[in-house]
């Protein structure tokens, strides 16, 4: 039975008030001009949104749990989990009308893909909108315990021999990816061509979904894995595999995720598509306070979203990464960004380096033209309205949508005004 005071405000109602009073903290700081801007009425009341059971899903499910798609006047909004990123692109195609899904938590090169049909039925294209960036770093790939003796880490050159041995004796070796030509992918390809391993000959790449990757691992189905966390924090508490290195130590700063929708449907409702943004946005503020670390992890650790236990979550989350090699590093700044470094906003250089990556492994043709794609998909003008409208500070609104040159762990440098300078400079690709 639920206790009630005295002075008939129930525990519960309280706690819902301080959590509140918390949210609307976090969003002033992020969000100093005060009262919102009155934005149109949404054209409709809901939407049907997926997310995979990865940490960086965190702004959608908690602005399902707090209220906040409400607030924007979009309170039927829909947030449903996905099996897989393939299940994730089936659920787009169809659509939210025909019992699909209308946007997504989802890999920043999918919507890309999407939309030059490299990866749906009978390669017919789906026009995709980019709305935001949902996060920052904090990917990890991680390797079989069987190979701790190797010392690999950032530098994955230390498994090549073993990687070898394998091969020869008749073995084959396997790396896990989420789905083809989507950021895990170019992570791990990213990892493996930098220490001379060619992910094309060397091993098998496999596509495997997050959640089911530490099972996987557990039984000897794979090698290495790249995947989001909090599958690579499960893998070393349950002494699986260790972490080989995060993400941000192969390109500080690199984007993930994007949120997603169908170009149709924000065609159709932009009043009701900015309103959603709106309410990502303000979660995304809330996400990136360190005090809600917490209460984020066991919000998304909840059966109905991740099924997993907090622990798995928290750390990382915070910077502190337990490798699982007898590597420990607290209080880095490795953790996940949704929304300082400007971590909401869909830069368009960002969005090229994908392409250019994609091109590289022979997942775009070599002539695509990477500016047109890129001004197909990035609506990045929407995500300044929605600021505009949220009245967030000046200092986090970017004066260009290029973020400029980004130079990468190995010392290769990414200048988005010439994608191929950096292709050409590129020792293993899909055409070596």
């Amino acid at each position: 039975m639920q206790k009630t005071f005295t002075t008939g405000i129930t525990r519960r109602g309280i706690l819902k008030t301080t959590a509140t009073a918390a949210l609307i903290t976090a969003v002033r700081t992020a969000f100093p001009s005060g009262a919102f801007a009155a934005a149109a009425t949404p054209e409709v009341t809901g939407a049907k949104l997926g997310y995979i059971a990865l940490t960086d899903s965190a702004p959608l499910i908690v602005a399902k749990e707090k209220g906040l798609f409400e607030k924007h006047g979009m309170p039927d909004v829909e947030v449903l989990k996905q099996a897989s990123w393939g299940a994730t692109r089936d659920n787009l195609v169809l659509g939210g009308a025909a019992n699909g899904i209308d946007g997504a938590h989802i890999l920043t090169p999918m919507p890309y893909l999407m939309q030059a049909g490299k990866v749906t039925q009978n390669n017919q294209p789906v026009p995709m909108s980019i709305l935001a960036r949902l996060n920052l770093d904090s990917q990890a790939i991680s390797v079989s315990k069987e190979y701790t003796e190797t010392g690999a880490g950032l530098d994955a050159s230390r498994l090549r021999e073993a990687f070898a041995a394998k091969k020869a004796a008749g073995g084959d070796v396997k790396v896990a990816v989420t789905f083809p030509g989507g950021t895990h992918d170019l992570w791990m390809r990213y990892w493996l061509a930098a220490g001379g391993i060619d992910p094309d000959k060397d091993v098998s790449v496999i596509v495997v979904p997050p959640p089911q990757m530490v099972a996987n691992m557990k039984v000897g189905n794979m090698d290495a894995f790249c995947v989001g966390e909090p599958w690579n924090e499960q893998l070393v508490n349950q002494g699986v595999g260790f972490t080989a290195c995060s993400t941000g130590e192969i390109w500080k700063g690199h984007p993930e995720k994007a949120f997603s929708m169908r170009t149709e449907w924000v065609e159709k409702n932009p009043n009701a598509a900015k309103a959603i943004l709106m309410a990502v946005m303000e979660a995304q503020a809330w996400c990136d306070k360190m005090e809600n670390k917490e209460e984020m992890a066991t919000i998304v650790g909840k059966r109905q979203w991740f099924n997993v236990p907090p622990k798995d979550i928290l750390g990382r989350l915070k910077g502190d990464i337990n490798y699982g090699n007898g590597r420990v590093a607290e209080g880095t700044d490795l953790y996940m960004k949704f929304w300082e470094g400007h971590a909401s906003y869909p830069f368009r250089s960002h969005d090229s380096w994908f392409l250019a990556e994609n091109i590289r492994w022979g997942k775009l043709a070599p002539d695509t033209d990477i500016k047109t794609l890129v001004d197909q998909v990035n609506r990045e003008e929407i995500w300044r309205e929605a600021a505009k409208d949220l009245g967030v500070a000046a200092a986090d609104i970017p004066a260009t949508s290029s973020r400029g040159k980004e130079t990468f762990f190995d010392g290769k440098v990414f200048d988005p005004e010439n994608p191929s300078a950096y292709l050409d400079s590129l020792a293993i690709k899909a055409a070596s």
